[in-house]
Formats: structure tokens, C-alpha cells, sequence
């Protein structure tokens, strides 16, 4: 994927750049916010515009395969994601920080980093599992990343012309 991510959460736009590669989705982002106040309010509205956009690039999401997975390693960390673009948002995800989850990852909270991922998912409309391990909170956090990325990309190849669901929508 091609990528312009301009935010001023610079830890963020790594992310969102691996995001954008390994997914091979092209993104362009260009995002404001009240970030001398915090960065709850523009990480959340990131992640909720990146899931309508997501939802709507899929359309009736005919030929998708629809699910997708992956087990992406970086160093210590090791993240596993599962994806159903179902239609259903859910989010269940586990970054276990090593240090207080108050603390930032440069200029990033660590706090808003799971509710990216929620937030993604439910204006997405897809079910998203995360999970991770590892000892240092940058490789965990990237390796998610990474791994959503890859189980994007699974999840949108078209293998077919089929709606994928028995009930003929998804």
C-alpha cells in the first residue's frame, strides 16, 4: 500500500504506515486534534474514519473471502489477529503493557492504542480478536499492527463472486 499520514502523533503515523503497507491498502490521512489536551479524541475519530472506510470500500463485499488471519513476530513481541469482515463489529483486544498503561509509547498513550483497534473494528463492522505477547511495548504495539494488516489483506482477497455467508449478505 501507498501511504500520506500526516498527524501529529508521530508514533501513530508508523503505525498507520505499517498499517498501510502490510495490508497493501493505500491510505491518505490528514488529521487535527486537540492533542494539547490529549490524543483520546483524534486516535478514536482515526480509527472510526478508517472503519467507515473500510466497511464502505467493501461494498456488498461479494468474493471476499472474508476471514483472515495471521501470526506476525517482531523480536519478543508475537501477535496473533483473527478477522470476519461479518458485518457484526466486535473487538476483543489484549496488549499487555510491561509498564504502567498510563504511559505513552513516545507520543502516543498506551491507553488509546486498544481503543484504535476497537474503534476500527466496530465502525468497520467486522469481528476483530487481537492478541499479544512479548516484553517491549513498541514491538508488541507494532507487531498488532503488522498482524491486523496481514489479516486485512487475507480477508478482502477476492476469491470468488459469491457473497460469502449462507444467508446471501453480509
Amino acid at each position: 500500500g501507498e501511504y500520506r499520514i500526516e498527524t501529529p502523533l508521530k508514533f501513530l503515523n508508523h503505525m498507520l504506515e505499517n498499517l498501510s503497507r502490510h495490508s497493501r491498502f493505500d491510505l491518505r490521512i490528514d488529521a487535527k486534534g486537540d492533542v494539547e489536551v490529549d490524543d483520546h479524541h483524534l486516535v478514536e475519530d482515526i480509527g472510526t474514519c478508517l472503519g467507515m472506510a473500510l466497511e464502505k470500500a467493501l461494498g456488498d463485499k461479494k468474493g471476499i473471502q472474508r476471514m483472515g488471519c495471521a501470526i506476525v513476530p517482531m523480536d519478543d513481541a508475537l501477535a496473533t489477529v483473527a478477522v470476519d469482515l461479518s458485518g457484526r463489529g466486535y473487538a476483543k483486544v489484549e496488549i499487555p503493557f510491561s509498564e504502567f498503561k498510563e504511559g505513552k509509547l513516545g507520543d502516543l498513550s498506551k491507553e488509546n492504542i486498544p481503543h484504535f483497534f476497537e474503534s476500527f473494528a466496530l465502525n468497520g463492522r467486522f469481528n476483530l480478536h487481537m492478541l499479544v505477547e512479548g516484553k517491549n511495548d513498541h514491538h508488541k504495539v507494532e507487531s498488532c499492527f503488522k498482524a491486523l494488516a496481514r489479516a486485512l489483506y487475507d480477508a478482502t482477497r477476492i476469491i470468488g463472486e459469491e457473497i460469502p455467508s449462507t444467508k446471501g449478505v453480509v
